[in-house]
């Protein structure tokens, strides 16, 4: 009976309004607190950093009150100049908050190097797909003395062999000697 009694009594209607009154105050506070903390309504336009140099890119970024992040460099793109910026997120002319890391994937100075298979003994038409596949670039093409017609007799790069297990860059031209069905010193 108690309980029912104070349910009802004015001093806890007193309490319920006090208590609702003390929410609305701290929550004006609390939001006020935000917009003042948070810089509410005040935004960096990105600038556009492609093609740029991580120099130009870093003092672009720090006049704007922005933080630079650099992730990976990509694949090589020669139509951009080595090391600059190629991608970067969020994109220009978007709003920020100040201080936003803005990430930048750089150029790299070259293309990746790759293993050259061994097509030694493969004939030509193997050996063509396979490395073009790889990003290689077919060169010349002589033939020598040997009793295999079209097949692979040694692969060059710039007038040397390639050894076994060597790395060229990616887009490389590769020369092939190939055999021209003939017996080696006969007819």
């Amino acid at each position: 009976m108690n309980i029912i009694k104070f349910l009802t009594s004015k001093v806890f209607f007193k309490q319920i309004a006090l208590a609702i009154v003390a929410m609305v105050v701290l929550c004006f506070i609390i939001l006020k607190w935000l917009n003042v903390s948070t810089n509410h309504g005040d935004f960096k336009t990105v600038p556009d950093l492609k093609g740029k140099s991580i120099d130009v890119a870093r003092i672009e970024l720090e006049d704007n009150s922005l933080v630079m992040e650099i992730q990976d460099s990509a694949n090589y793109n020669p139509n951009y100049p080595k090391f600059s910026v190629i991608e970067q997120d969020p994109l220009a002319g978007k709003e920020v908050k100040e201080n936003r890391k803005i990430y930048l994937t750089l150029n790299p100075s070259g293309y990746r190097k790759i293993e050259v298979p061994n097509l030694v003994g493969r004939t030509f038409r193997q050996a063509k797909p396979t490395l073009e596949s790889l990003g290689f670039k077919i060169g010349k093409k002589t033939y020598v003395d040997y009793l295999g017609e079209e097949e692979v007799v040694k692969m060059l790069y710039k007038n040397k062999s390639i050894k076994k297990g060597e790395k060229l860059p990616k887009t490389a031209t590769i020369d092939v000697v190939l055999g021209n069905g003939r017996r080696p010193g006969g007819n």
